[in-house]
């Protein structure tokens, strides 16, 4: 009895695996969706749009993008969570959602183990933006600005990165900005060009609406290096700020997604990385074009988690 038992056991797993590994051999054979959890316009949202441009040629099928904003970005990242783990829901995600939530927020509706990492995307610095018509000309200008009126210093971030980094720009800084929560970078930066806060912290796609328009102007970078786009512009460690710092986007899948399929649509995004063109776009946006594997998209985010969560406890930095 014991063996016959068993051997039926041994058949439900072998049964129930089936479906995926047909589900593998076939992917994919319907439009695949990838879900962003900010508004359009945004640095996810682009490149997202870059990948939906590039891979149906390389899957066969049709790739849409969907944008499910939201503050933090927690709707559409809950909402991937929650999908079918079968390669036609995938979400493109950045360390706000995925890396950032965990250390401010004290409860989320998904956790890491709830996503497969699939590649890197790209990577990028952010920029230190304030309004034109703002007088400070630089870093410590807009710093002491805070200081002398605090109750009307405020900054926008559309999710728990750019939260937290300036949450922790203020306090290497000693600044005294307030944090006012939108809905997706190119909100951000839109309030600053139309003056409803003071100041941003963005990435370079949705800064240079901004800065094409002549109505916000950059005092500094985040990255180590001054990005060559703005040779003009330096970074916060030169003005004797430590804080350096680039947010990547990548491509996520719901865990349990078979690992055939996470490596088909990883080599997939590699190739879409790799051509010139779109190395190009991503250039012009001042975006680094990057790669990697399942494996070590991985190991960043399992990395990064506990080393914010640490800081933003240090500190006393939660979501509001």
């Amino acid at each position: 009895m014991l063996i016959k038992n068993r051997f039926r056991f041994a058949h439900f797993v072998i049964a129930a695996l089936l479906p995926l590994a047909a589900m593998a051999a076939d992917y994919p054979t319907k439009p695949v969706t990838i879900v962003v959890g900010y508004s359009a316009g945004g640095g996810v949202d682009a490149m997202a749009r870059i990948m939906a441009d590039k891979l149906p040629a390389l899957l066969g099928q049709p790739v849409v993008v969907e944008n499910r904003p939201s503050v933090g970005a927690i709707v559409g990242t809950s909402y991937v969570s929650k999908a079918k783990p079968d390669g036609y829901t995938l979400i493109m995600g950045a360390p706000g959602p995925m890396i950032f939530n965990h250390a401010v927020y004290a409860k989320l509706p998904y956790t890491p183990q709830d996503f497969t990492p699939i590649s890197f995307v790209s990577d990028s610095p952010l920029m230190l933006l304030v309004n034109a018509s703002n007088p400070a000309k630089t870093v410590q200008d807009l710093v002491n600005q805070s200081k002398q009126n605090p109750e009307k210093s405020n900054y926008a971030a559309s999710s728990a990165s750019f939260q937290l980094i300036t949450e922790l720009f203020n306090k290497k800084t000693g600044a005294k900005f307030t944090h006012i929560p939108y809905k997706g970078a190119n909100d951000s930066v839109m309030a600053v060009m139309s003056g409803d806060v003071s100041m941003a912290l963005a990435d370079a796609g949705p800064a240079s609406v901004g800065l094409q328009s002549g109505r916000v102007k950059v005092l500094a970078v985040t990255s180590a290096k001054r990005m060559p786009d703005y040779p003009n512009v330096p970074t916060l460690a030169e003005l004797g700020i430590d804080l350096k710092v680039s947010l990547w986007i990548g491509l996520l899948a719901p865990a349990g997604t078979p690992p055939e399929i996470v490596k088909q649509l990883q080599d997939s995004v590699a190739k879409v990385v790799a051509m010139p063109d779109v190395q190009k776009r991503m250039t012009t946006m001042s975006v680094i074009p990057m790669s990697n594997t399942s494996e070590e998209f991985a190991k960043v985010i399992a990395s990064e988690i506990p080393l914010w969560k640490q800081l933003a406890a240090d500190n006393n930095i939660k979501a509001n």
